[in-house]
């Protein structure tokens, strides 16, 4: 199973996140995931419904310290994470997921999109 995690701005409209996950590599996707503070945000939920898929509100203690690809001094800060569309991905994806590469910008770079696959039971 493929879990797309997304870390987007306040001021990211919906064709932000659409964009951000196509960088990522789209496909076949079985659920989006952000950090619980942002999964009631109008936009996400939007992407969610419009793609029909269930959205994973992660909360912040799981988030801290995921291994992450790529850094960002500012969602570390914040997040305790170096990324949180990695961070996100992975925890949604569960124990012993792997991410698919590091995350991506939308054009506008409003929003990070990144894929993690559930480990095989």
């Amino acid at each position: 199973m493929i879990f797309a995690g997304l870390g987007f701005r306040k001021d990211a409209g919906i064709d932000s996140l659409r964009d951000a996950l196509a960088r990522a590599g789209g496909g076949i996707i079985h659920a989006l995931a952000t950090a619980d503070d942002k999964a009631d945000a109008p936009q996400i939920r939007a992407l969610g419904a419009e793609l029909a898929l269930p959205l994973h509100a992660i909360p912040l203690q799981v988030l801290q310290n995921q291994p992450t690809l790529t850094q960002s001094a500012r969602v570390h800060a914040r997040y305790g994470t170096g990324s949180l569309a990695e961070a996100a991905a992975l925890a949604a994806a569960g124990p012993g997921a792997r991410l698919l590469g590091a995350r991506v910008t939308s054009r506008d770079g409003r929003a990070t999109a990144a894929l993690a696959e559930r480990s095989p039971e």
